[in-house]
């Protein structure tokens, strides 16, 4: 494919994005690569100025640019055709489609699927192999269930979610439409409820539900608990990586995005927009408002303000985070001033 197909293509699915063209070159794009591994006939793309060594080394054939004119001469005078955009990672990313569609099989029902009768599949649904739907569940239009996924009795599955190989939805579960579930994670299993008594543990049983929302994408071997009573509720284009712990009762909101080994206990409630970074922990009953970020392997006990950045264990605000760590650096040198302090106040 052209650049100048390429440029055609973007036009159309870009049109948010304001775009300038270098018409010099019009190279043959066969792939997509990394800036670092583009190989001639690739189409990468640059993030801004730090990245400017990289643009004089690389082999790519094509680039999308920053609006940054000293990138777009320094690809010029290499001789590699480019586009400029505000954003271009998410152009790139747009572009990908260019390339590469993901697997996405044709509608059928596979003969070793077990569907009870009364489970009610809508149109164009595929069901893979060894598929267990139990009873009263509802399946919507054009919804993808690969092979050995098991939906428990009750749950619904909206139209066009795609639930991948060895996912499991629990009893009365609800999954709104475009959603992914990624293989291994469970939606709807027993919350972690038990009561302490003298001889030991008693179990609550969880009789609420689980709730996802419209548009939600939840990575493999992830887990969302239902409670004991009411509804654990992922809003609306929330992202969740991989082996991500969301306990029963909590409340997600739209927009949230959740790294891979982020935990929180239950009924733990976050606003629109939170991020929270990998190997975040949230304890029981904390809220954290819209916007809010919690970076890598933060301890969270307390409520967090809209717009918050928190950072450390236990969780402080990343300013007061980075005083601490510019302090603890200097502990060596502090403890050796403190022990010849001590040494000369013995002395008289």
């Amino acid at each position: 494919m052209k650049f100048s197909q390429i440029l055609n293509h973007l036009a159309d699915i870009a049109i948010e994005h304001s775009l300038t063209v270098n018409q010099d070159y019009d190279p043959e794009i066969t792939g997509l690569a990394a800036l670092d591994d583009a190989t001639s006939g690739t189409l990468s793309y640059v993030e801004g100025a730090k990245f400017s060594s990289l643009v004089g080394t690389t082999n790519a054939s094509a680039l999308i640019l920053p609006q940054d004119k000293t990138l777009q001469l320094q690809a010029q005078e290499r001789g590699i055709a480019w586009i400029t955009t505000p954003d271009p990672r998410l152009l790139f990313a747009k572009a990908i489609a260019l390339f590469y569609q993901p697997y996405r099989p044709t509608p059928e029902i596979h003969p070793t699927a077990v569907i009870h009768p009364t489970a009610k599949v809508g149109n164009d649904v595929y069901i893979g192999a060894h598929v267990v739907i139990q009873q009263g569940v509802e399946i919507g239009n054009g919804a993808i269930i690969h092979p050995n996924v098991v939906i428990y009795p009750g749950a619904t599955i909206g139209d066009r979610t795609t639930l991948h190989a060895n996912c499991t939805i629990h009893e009365r579960t609800q999954i709104g439409a475009d959603c992914v579930i990624h293989s291994g994670t469970v939606i709807g299993a027993e919350g972690f409820g038990f009561v302490p008594t003298r001889t030991g543990w008693f179990k609550i049983e969880q009789s609420g539900r689980t709730v996802i929302e419209d548009s939600v994408e939840i990575g493999s071997n992830s887990a969302v608990d239902r409670p004991t009573v009411g509804e654990t509720r992922i809003g609306s284009s929330t992202i969740i990586d991989n082996l991500v712990q969301i306990g029963h009762g909590c409340h997600i909101g739209s927009g949230c995005a959740i790294a891979g080994q982020a935990g929180m206990a239950g009924g733990v409630e976050l606003g629109n927009r939170v991020i929270l970074a990998g190997q975040s922990g949230i304890a029981n009953q904390v809220k954290i408002g819209d916007g809010a970020i919690a970076s890598a392997k933060a301890g969270i006990h307390h409520d967090v303000a809209p717009g918050e950045i928190v950072s450390g264990m236990p969780a402080v605000s990343h300013k007061i985070y980075l005083k601490v760590s510019a302090i603890y650096n200097r502990l060596p040198e502090m403890y050796q001033t403190f022990k010849q302090l001590q040494r000369k106040l013995n002395n008289d």
